[in-house]
């Protein structure tokens, strides 16, 4: 008996010496791993909020549902089929998740999982609906009837108040409250694996628009918890170290919501009319450079990018290059007075509609005679633009062109903008010199021609786009604050002034837009049709146009540009197409923003109904927003 029992003392002391000291640090380790937690502090995601404050891209805190199998046993049939609908998960899936699942230690054991992740990025409101269906969860057996220590009486109650918990660590969700309003605009977010203080974690990062450009000043600092967790719960008298997360600051863009609305609203009328490959639209204010809309059809929502084809998800305005047609020759004959080589006044003989040169023969859609200046932007004249693109000459002519930006990017803080195509004058064939002026031989974007009558509409000054108008900390205070920028003086006031002339001529009677004129302001713009570059040429029926403009014409408030590509149905030319989507448009951002109308009707000027009218029948409010 002494024996045997020295003999198992000496076995037990042996035992100690091998997990007290030989093997300590590993246990240790090991005890160390199964109960301590190093946990990441995601920081509040910035908002992206519109000029008035509305937010257009906003985060929510969220949860992570776990649930611990053993406390639910062979009950999970029925847990299953309660929470399945509330979590939007399969019940198939979720039984399976909740059928004793076991994990395999460091150690090869096998032992059962008491953290079972069942959904990700849940909601306050569904995590209360999930607590709530437990408590109320109902197994068949009258509870009242068992003693209060009675084991299936203690085993339900943990059941429904401990076999379901979150994580102490809140995660967020990226939420757009308009869905595909300013999707473009905005992009949309993604998951990022990262080393947060030699932690591993997947963190939200912008992936398109705004979301991506700003991403370090929207997505903040992380920071980290360390602590002990027991059977997934935090024991929060263990934790040695809690640094906070400092939050993202939120970005106030130039973007205003409802304008947005209008547009969008508009090139989807535009888009069902005349059912074309794409629109895109653009409202800008010409003296600061303000973007207070933007948009392109088709769209996508940005909660769910992957619903819609990559093609949807591109920004046209800025990542597609199209020949301008005849919106360029604004830049030709603006250039011509400012260098003083013509007047509005001066003729030039276009040729009865065809003009051959450079081995080629030019057509306008009309056979005009004599026409002044004034006339050829009026009428859109191809050979009249093209004559002055000669007189002016190669060099003078890309000296100008690249001076109105073309070639280079605008600087609009949005991913994927392309600078265009402008060839060097060293490459230009005879005909280019005559081409040029009919937009034709040249790679814009929509931006670009679009600033370029900004330009003309601001007295001859191009201003740098704006779309952040300011960066604001947590608390509220402005960290930065962006000021519009002139980039420079692309012409003359005075050759400016004539410039508006002229495109005030487009809209009245004779002009090309006739579509785009309206009842209460005057509009200065000019129509573009283009036909499309391919592979072996111009392609037949495959047409980009538009129409660009900015009212009230003399002192503009806002400029307009919309644009069709390929426009199947209902005629393609820019007039017919694009005028009528800008006259909408306008109409509308006028009344919104309560522009001061410059045209008055005689039934305002005499107080007196029009023949056939009422007086009474239609009343106008310009109040602003």
């Amino acid at each position: 008996m002494m024996l045997a029992l020295l003999a198992g003392f000496a076995a037990l002391a042996c035992r100690l010496v091998e997990l007290q000291v030989l093997r300590h640090e590993e246990l240790r380790h090991l005890a160390r791993n199964n109960i301590s937690r190093e946990m990441v502090q995601e920081p509040r995601r910035g908002d992206i909020l519109d000029r008035n404050g509305n937010p257009l891209a906003t985060s929510i805190r969220v949860k992570t549902v776990y649930a611990d199998p053993t406390l639910i046993s062979n009950r999970f049939p029925e847990v299953a089929r309660s929470l399945a609908p509330l979590l939007q998960v399969d019940e198939a899936e979720l039984s399976r998740k909740l059928n004793f699942p076991t994990v395999t230690t460091a150690d090869g054991r096998v032992i059962p999982d008491r953290y079972v992740v069942l959904k990700r990025k849940v909601t306050e409101e569904t995590w209360s609906q999930v607590r709530q269906a437990m408590l109320d969860l109902d197994f068949g057996i009258d509870e009242r009837s068992l003693p209060g220590q009675h084991p299936d009486r203690v085993f339900l109650g943990q059941l429904r108040k401990s076999a379901i918990g979150v994580d102490s660590v809140d995660d967020q969700l990226r939420v757009y409250p308009n869905e595909e309003l300013a999707a473009h605009v905005l992009g949309f977010v993604g998951s990022e694996d990262l080393q947060v203080n030699g932690m591993p974690v997947t963190a939200i990062a912008g992936k398109e628009g705004i979301e991506l450009t700003l991403d370090s000043q929207l997505k903040g600092v992380a920071g980290w918890r360390s602590t002990e967790k027991v059977r997934g719960r935090e024991l929060v008298t263990a934790r040695t170290e809690d640094v906070r997360p400092r939050d993202g600051q939120n970005a106030v863009l130039t973007l205003d919501s409802v304008l947005q609305l209008i547009l969008e609203d508009e090139l989807a009328k535009g888009f069902e009319k005349h059912q074309p490959l794409s629109i895109c639209g653009v409202i800008m204010r010409p003296r600061t450079g303000e973007i207070l809309a933007m948009a392109t059809l088709p769209n996508f929502n940005p909660a769910n990018p992957g619903g819609a084809p990559a093609d949807h998800r591109r920004n046209r305005m800025l990542t597609d290059v199209i020949e301008p047609g005849s919106t360029f020759k604004i830049v030709v004959v603006s250039a011509a007075l400012n260098d003083r080589l013509v007047t509005l006044g001066r003729t030039f003989d276009c040729e009865k509609g065809s003009f051959f040169y450079g081995g080629r023969i030019l057509h306008d859609h009309d056979p005009y005679g004599m026409l002044t200046v004034e006339e050829i932007i009026t009428k859109s004249s191809n050979i009249g633009a093209a004559k002055i693109g000669i007189l002016l000459g190669p060099d003078r002519l890309q000296a100008h062109i690249l001076n109105f930006g073309f070639g280079t990017r605008t600087g609009v803080p949005l991913p994927g903008e392309v600078g265009g195509i402008v060839h060097d004058v060293k490459k230009w064939s005879k005909v280019t010199i005559a081409q040029l002026p009919m937009g034709h031989g040249i790679a814009v974007t929509r931006m670009q021609m679009t600033l370029a009558m900004c330009a003309i509409a601001n007295q001859g000054v191009m201003m740098r786009p704006m779309l952040v108008d300011r960066l604001v900390d947590p608390d509220g205070s402005v960290a930065i604050k962006y000021c519009a920028q002139p980039a420079r003086q692309v012409i003359s006031p005075e050759a400016a002034r004539d410039m508006v002339r002229a495109l005030k001529t487009v809209t009245q009677k004779g002009g090309t837009a006739t579509a785009a004129a309206m009842e209460h302001y005057t509009v200065a713009g000019k129509t573009g049709t283009a036909q499309k570059a391919g592979a072996g040429g111009y392609m037949p029926g495959k047409y980009v146009s538009s129409f660009i403009g900015f009212l009230p014409a003399d002192d503009p408030e806002i400029c307009i540009g919309i644009f069709y590509d390929e426009p199947h149905k209902g005629g393609y030319y820019g007039g017919v197409t694009a005028a009528p989507v800008f006259k909408r448009v306008g109409e509308r951002a006028a009344a919104y923003l309560g522009l001061v109308p410059d045209i008055r009707t005689e039934e305002e000027v005499t107080g007196e109904p029009r023949e056939g009218g009422n007086a009474g029948a239609r009343t106008l409010s310009w109040n602003g927003p």
